[in-house]
């Protein structure tokens, strides 16, 4: 077994925690939903602390799927702005929600994971949108090739759209892939299989699940055609936060961690490290090189 599996351990509600200020929604008030024959049910997590700014757009937009099968749970890491209040606005439309501590992004989604009933599960964090068509197209594709584990939906950002899927990327290539939130979306038995998010990386723990699903797990996915756009990723969020150097030993010690060669990946740090311009920098250099020495050579 992959060492980063971790079950996933299904729950219809979470278990009391001494730091949650706030749990409510249409489960706890005896609404259920419910997964019908050619009308499968879809959960959509968002995972969000400090967005007053977006998440009331957030929740617009899964509230506005022109599919309605669809189950929403918001986990919100302990908001000091007014996120919460306004995720108490909009209680009505959501099935699950609440605010606590977490350990993090990772740790908020593994929550949502757990909490999921639908056949079909996706992420759409708090600063995202997903745009209106998404979840039929989802379903579209879902019926015409019941084969698949996984979806990836094409994806813009404010620089162009991110479509396509190519797997054997994955290998040399962070970019093979659209995006995590409002692109991806994945069977429930897929991610079961899969099990959770590794909380042992900081920024780059779908890289990580991906690598899992792909290479060891062998599920098999596909993406949308590019006009058929899931959602809008906007600037901001935790991509906006990343250092850039620490998230590059990261992605490294993810391929590590996944037993790709050596020598393979000794190749492509050296590409990669010069490609980011670290190569200019003598202290990352020496970075590089412990590094280099404590996780390649000692291995």
């Amino acid at each position: 077994m992959h060492p980063n599996f971790e079950k996933i351990i299904k729950k219809y509600y979470l278990e009391p925690n001494a730091s949650r200020i706030f749990e409510d929604g249409r489960r706890l008030r005896g609404i259920k939903r419910e997964s019908k024959k050619d009308y499968p049910l879809i959960s959509i997590i968002t995972v969000v602390r400090n967005n007053q700014n977006s998440i009331q757009e957030t929740i617009n937009s899964v509230k506005d799927q022109k599919y309605n099968n669809i189950e929403y749970i918001v986990i919100d890491g302990l908001s000091s702005d007014d996120t919460l209040k306004i995720i108490k606005e909009n209680i009505d439309h959501i099935d699950y929600a609440i605010s606590e501590k977490d350990l993090g992004n990772y740790d908020a989604i593994n929550k949502g994971l757990s909490l999921a009933s639908g056949d079909l599960i996706g992420i759409v964090n708090g600063d995202d949108i997903l745009l209106p068509e998404a979840t039929t197209i989802l379903i579209k594709y879902i019926k015409k090739f019941p084969d698949i584990d996984y979806l990836f939906g094409s994806v813009k950002k404010h620089w162009g759209v991110l479509s396509g899927f190519y797997p054997k990327k994955i290998k040399y290539s962070w970019f093979f892939y659209t995006s995590h939130s409002t692109g991806f979306f994945i069977k429930k038995e897929a991610a079961e299989i899969n099990g959770k998010y590794s909380l042992k990386y900081q920024y780059s723990s779908d890289f990580d699940y991906f690598y899992r699903m792909i290479v060891h797990n062998k599920l098999k996915g596909m993406a949308t055609k590019k006009h058929e756009l899931f959602g809008i990723f906007r600037p901001g969020g935790i991509s906006a936060t990343l250092n850039k150097e620490k998230h590059f030993f990261e992605k490294i010690q993810i391929r590590i961690d996944n037993n790709q060669s050596r020598i393979f990946l000794s190749i492509l740090i050296l590409i990669k490290f010069f490609k980011n311009n670290f190569g200019k920098d003598k202290i990352k250099f020496n970075k590089l090189i412990k590094f280099y020495i404590e996780k390649i050579i000692k291995k």
